[in-house]
């Protein structure tokens, strides 16, 4: 199984555990690591390697955003990128306490590539013609994301879990 940690995080693949399908064929990502694993799973197919499973933790969703939101996070991150990244990762234990992490170099470009990234519809319904089994995995308290944006048009993709009162960790408690 082949895991992508969140923006400007690495190993929080602790967080997903009880969700983690760990067949060799398996690939699971958190947030922009879901960008990152879905992007992985296209580039293995057209390989001719077998995928059987995409597994999408709380994914990155921003493209119903405003520019005005995204030049802002930008701006907020090109300022002070250590600040921004603290807020933003409260931000996405929240409702509740905020557990260690463990973080990874973050760059201007990761963060843009972040928020301007559009999901494709028909590339995802594309993969599960191919055979792969897509699960998405979303918090009902997520203040990340869009989620309701996000829990719209990932419903029609594969398995869509919504976990009522979990954050962006999926946590609840």
């Amino acid at each position: 199984m082949k895991f992508y940690s969140g923006f400007s995080l690495k190993n929080d693949i602790s967080f997903f555990e009880k969700y983690l399908n760990k067949s060799d064929y398996s690939v699971a990502g958190f947030s922009y690591g879901a960008i990152k694993a879905f992007k992985y799973v296209l580039s293995e197919l057209e390989r001719g390697n077998r995928v059987d499973t995409l597994q999408l933790f709380s994914p990155a969703f921003f493209q119903t955003k405003s520019e005005k939101f995204k030049k802002m996070q930008l701006i907020g991150f090109k300022r002070d990128s250590k600040s921004y990244i603290q807020k933003f990762t409260a931000s996405c234990f929240s409702p509740y306490s905020p557990s260690a992490l463990e973080y990874a170099e973050a760059t201007y470009a990761d963060l843009e590539e972040l928020l301007y990234y559009e999901w494709n519809i028909s590339t995802l319904q594309e993969l599960e013609n191919l055979g792969v089994k897509i699960e998405i995995y979303l918090g009902a308290s997520d203040s990340v994301i869009d989620l309701m944006n996000a829990k719209d048009f990932f419903i029609d993709v594969g398995t869509s879990t919504y976990i009522k009162a979990a954050n962006h960790f999926l946590q609840t408690k």
